[in-house]
């Protein structure tokens, strides 16, 4: 007896069906294993000549029930399915016709998506992935997998008993080795399982996966433009930048001593996902973070493959055999820019200590990174310029003092903005970051490197309107901006006409 052998085409159709049967398995798994995970907002948000039906489904507790079990089984079963290579034009047809239901709730029909995958029309992942399911429902051969196995063992039992008999060796172990192939699958999907797990109790929940997270389209449809853009050596960056202290729970709200804590219980890590999803899709492409918010970006990104750029702000480590150590922990865990934090450069500064700012920015480039130096006091920088210590970019607070709670300019104190704050209204108080802005404005006018302006809406003192504008115009080439979600597409249509309407600004751009 012989085994008619497999052609190399059972090869690429194996691999393409495992492929998209583990994508399948994998967001099946992740809903039911997290406990809050619903389809409701995903179904909220949908938007197309078909909306109307997803939100009844969304509206209805019994229904909206009934699609979470179906969109989490049916991923699972579709999966399974697909990945052994059992009742896979069953498993095929199923998954075209919940992908189209993904597809028709998000429409790409005209619909500018900045940011994320880009601009689509028509064709966007669903697509593709619908198509090469349709492909493999209407192709002949099956593919290695348990329904290929099934299939020939009824082959063999259909033969003559002689036919599988020791006598004919090579056809028997013909018939193994084509077991072996169709059960592979079993082991590679329990090491991937195992490997996902291992994923999973490192970062959590993927809680981004499939339709957990959706960001506000109708906000973005009311976006103006796109949202200009410079550079910074390699790096392409929005002129608009993300901040990230509102992310990180870091108040600048002069005596609300509650405000810190609202904003780390509104910006809980979904919010964080939603909100730096939307910044992306409005077009801003980088955000500036805390040393200690490494963990949430590495997460981030690694949970929607992000190619948002990542600022860093590093400090000294007083009590370390190494006292740079952040600049390596930073780059161990991929951020894109590095600098000095402002306080730190401050600090550096006032206690003269301008050699470890000096080796600072030797280590940062050391490492292959643009290094950039923060400051509140401008004296910082005019100081580490006479010593010959110049940035990659500086970071320097940039906003006028024509607000309430500025405290006077004739008791204002170089290296003040250090957190230390004062009960005395006319000292500072968490209250005014660019203690001298006519000093600031000379500084950063005559400098040949690139300036991000940053705390330019003095901590919500001042409207994005006219602190964007201040900014802008007085030299900054980059501004750097907190943003709650709900603000996020304000800020960049103002930073769109701010630009756009740009009259007097005197220095050329640097970046």
């Amino acid at each position: 007896m012989t085994i008619k052998r497999h052609t190399w085409e059972n090869i690429p159709i194996t691999a393409l069906r495992m492929a998209i049967g583990w994508h399948f398995l994998y967001e099946g798994v992740v809903k039911v294993v997290s406990d809050s995970w619903s389809a409701a907002p995903f179904l909220d948000n949908t938007y197309g000549f078909l909306s109307g039906f997803y939100h009844w489904l969304a509206a209805t507790p019994v229904v909206l029930h009934i699609v979470d079990l179906l969109n989490m089984w049916g991923l699972i079963l579709i999966g399974t399915a697909l990945f052994t290579g059992m009742c896979i034009r069953l498993a095929a047809l199923s998954g075209v016709l919940l992908l189209t239901l993904y597809y028709f709730a998000y429409p790409p029909f005209g619909v500018s998506l900045l940011g994320g995958d880009g601009t689509l029309f028509i064709v966007d992942k669903l697509f593709i992935e619908a198509a090469a399911l349709s492909f493999i429902f209407f192709y002949k051969k099956r593919g290695y997998g348990l329904e290929t196995l099934i299939n020939r063992w009824r082959e063999e039992r259909r033969r003559a008993p002689s036919a599988t008999s020791g006598n004919d060796k090579p056809a028997a172990n013909a018939y193994r080795r084509e077991m072996l192939k169709n059960l592979a699958a079993l082991p590679l999907l329990g090491i991937m399982g195992w490997g996902s797990n291992r994923s999973r109790k490192r970062y959590g929940i993927d809680a981004s996966t499939g339709a957990t997270i959706q960001v506000n389209r109708a906000a973005l449809s009311e976006l103006k433009g796109e949202l200009p853009r410079g550079r910074i050596g390699e790096h392409e960056i929005s002129r608009l930048i993300m901040g990230g202290n509102l992310l990180g729970g870091w108040a600048h709200a002069r005596d609300l001593l509650y405000a810190g804590a609202l904003f780390k219980a509104y910006n809980t890590e979904k919010k964080i996902i939603e909100t730096l999803m939307l910044c992306e899709q409005a077009g801003i492409n980088a955000i500036n973070i805390g040393f200690p918010t490494i963990p949430v970006m590495v997460k981030y990104k690694k949970l929607t493959g992000s190619k948002i750029k990542v600022i860093c702000q590093v400090g000294i480590k007083e009590k370390s055999s190494d006292i740079l150590e952040d600049v390596g922990v930073a780059v161990d865990n991929g951020i894109d820019i590095i600098q000095l934090q402002g306080n730190w450069c401050d600090w550096l500064v006032r206690d003269n200590r301008m050699e470890l700012i000096a080796g600072m920015m030797e280590r940062i480039r050391g490492e292959g990174c643009l290094a950039g130096m923060g400051a509140h006091t401008i004296d910082s920088f005019i100081l580490c310029e006479k010593q010959g210590i110049v940035p990659d970019y500086y970071m320097k607070t940039m906003h006028h003092d024509n607000y309430w709670s500025a405290h006077p300019r004739e008791n204002r104190r170089p290296f003040e903005v250090d957190g230390h704050l004062n009960a005395d209204h006319n000292l500072f108080h968490d209250n005014c970051f660019c203690p001298f802005p006519d000093r600031t404005i000379e500084f950063v006018n005559r400098v040949k490197v690139p300036v991000m302006g940053f705390k330019v809406l003095a901590a919500g003192a001042i409207e994005p309107k006219d602190g964007f504008n201040w900014a802008f115009e007085n030299g900054a080439d980059f501004i750097c901006v907190g943003m709650f979600d709900f603000q996020v597409v304000d800020d960049v249509n103002t930073c769109i006409d701010t630009l756009r309407n740009l009259k007097n600004r005197k220095r050329e751009w640097f970046a």
